[in-house]
């Protein structure tokens, strides 16, 4: 399992579509960011990111962002391969260090989205000492941040953990405020108080808009109204980006409505997957043998951290609760805990502090651990009539496989639920494999559990870890 895990980078293999409303209009791709009309100090980020060469998502969409004249573009790419860097990479080219004035505008559904986008930010703008940063998020004061300074990282860790008190304070304070930073990243509703009620945020001066996860900013109701609002108060030559893992059609075909002639990139309807992770389930009968079977699989995460997806807030906790009563080392991520318990949560989970994060949804967009390897879903997510929620499942196992890394999933189902597991295979064209956990077996070794895969039986025995075997029954 290791070797599977620790492999190096998967190459892509999706293809991706392009459309414009003018065929003419000359379009290229690039395959090194040298090619790009960077900064050397933005150069000198994007390889301090990591960044060896551009990713599929990055190939096509770099050029139409920091083309000029500014174009607008719809991005549809997989998960972490590296749209949030492309969005920023286009904030950072964009914003002018001389003008003391917001100028670039980045939206994301959550607070925890808003800081991470902010961390690549400040990351990929270490050498860029004069453009600064301000989050939009509850309760912020206005802490400001200088990418790469060591203020900025001092603030940002302050920003995560919150543990500052006199920084952060009722938004009634920051009436009469001039705001000098030229990035703004935080949520629809704190962003629009910014820009109406405390008046502090002139949308008129934006020259790039940013809409991250916009599926969810456009689909949902409440970020939906709010997100339109901010759109609409900005001048016709703003530049819009919307970038997200997954669009539903109606919402595709809405966001091209709002955003005039954009050139979309999207990809074709059967690639709607993350090839470079290994998804497997289980079929238990009850929920105590579906926590039996997700207690044997927490014994075999030795290589990386973990994070375990429920559908509900209470079954979260009952979880939780039944793994720390029997000593296992876990925390919870729900979106009815405070701002500060959250953000608490999430830093300790990136410092490693904690293997296992038990989260509902709140976490399964966008939220960027690399040492996360595995991700376990505690039942499937599904919508309001019970049929599968096949996005918000793409964004759950997205969490393993970070930027093309191998990855794994685990599905812990309930018999009953099984069906749900057969709509997903079809509607992604993906085959899982099934595991059944069949007794409790001494064993000497650790063998690797992709070589099972390999070896094309229709039974195979693999031990995952000393104790006990899956059988692959697929």
């Amino acid at each position: 399992m290791n070797k599977f895990i620790h492999t190096s980078l998967v190459e892509s293999q999706q293809h991706v579509e392009i459309l414009q409303r003018d065929p003419s209009s000359p379009l290229f791709s690039i395959k090194t960011f040298e090619e790009l009309p960077l900064k050397k100090e933005l150069l000198q980020g994007v390889y301090m990111m990591g960044f060896n060469r551009p990713s599929k998502i990055q190939e096509q969409a770099l050029p139409v962002m920091l083309a000029y004249p500014p174009q607008n573009l719809i991005a549809q790419s997989q998960s972490g391969t590296g749209k949030t860097a492309a969005f920023v990479l286009a904030m950072l080219s964009r914003a002018s260090a001389s003008e003391k004035y917001p100028q670039c505008l980045c939206l994301a559904p959550t607070y925890e989205l808003a800081l991470q986008i902010g961390q690549v930010v400040r990351t990929i703008g270490k050498f860029c000492t004069d453009v600064k940063v301000n989050y939009a998020v509850r309760g912020n004061q206005g802490i400001t941040e200088q990418p790469g300074s060591e203020q900025a990282k001092g603030k940002h860790r302050e920003l995560h953990a919150w543990r500052q008190p006199n920084t952060f304070c009722s938004l009634a304070v920051l009436k009469g405020m001039v705001l000098e930073e030229q990035i703004i990243i935080g949520t629809p509703g704190t962003t629009l108080d910014w820009c109406f009620k405390q008046r502090i945020l002139d949308l008129t001066k934006i020259s790039l808009f940013v809409l991250d996860e916009a599926d969810i900013m456009i689909d949902m109701q409440g970020l939906s109204c709010q997100s339109i609002r901010i759109h609409r108060s900005l001048p016709k030559s703003c530049q819009v980006l919307l970038f997200s893992a997954t669009y539903k059609e109606p919402v595709r075909a809405f966001a091209e409505r709002i955003i005039p002639d954009p050139i979309v990139i999207k990809l074709r309807e059967e690639e709607l997957t993350l090839s470079n992770i290994r998804q497997y389930f289980m079929v238990c009968q009850s929920l105590d043998e579906q926590y039996r079977a997700l207690c044997n699989l927490y014994g075999s995460f030795i290589i990386g951290q973990v994070m375990i997806f429920c559908q509900t807030r209470r079954l979260a906790d009952w979880l939780a609760g039944k793994m720390s009563q029997e000593g296992h080392q876990v925390a919870i991520l729900t979106a009815e805990l405070t701002v500060v318990q959250r953000a608490s949560i999430i830093q300790r989970f990136r410092e490693g502090k904690e293997k296992v994060l038990i989260a509902t949804n709140v976490c399964a967009r966008g939220i960027d651990v690399q040492q996360v390897t595995t991700v376990v879903n505690f039942g499937l997510p599904m919508d309001l009539d019970g049929e599968p929620d096949f996005e918000t499942y793409l964004h759950r196992i997205g969490r393993a496989g970070r930027f093309g890394h191998r990855g794994i999933a685990f599905s812990v189902v309930q018999r009953d639920t099984v069906q749900l597991v057969h709509k997903i295979e079809q509607y992604f064209r993906e085959h899982f494999f099934c595991l059944s956990l069949q007794a409790f077996v001494p064993g000497d070794v650790v063998p690797q559990l992709s070589s099972a895969l390999a070896l094309g039986e229709e039974m195979a025995v693999v031990e995952i870890i000393p104790e006990w075997k899956l059988i692959v029954t697929c």
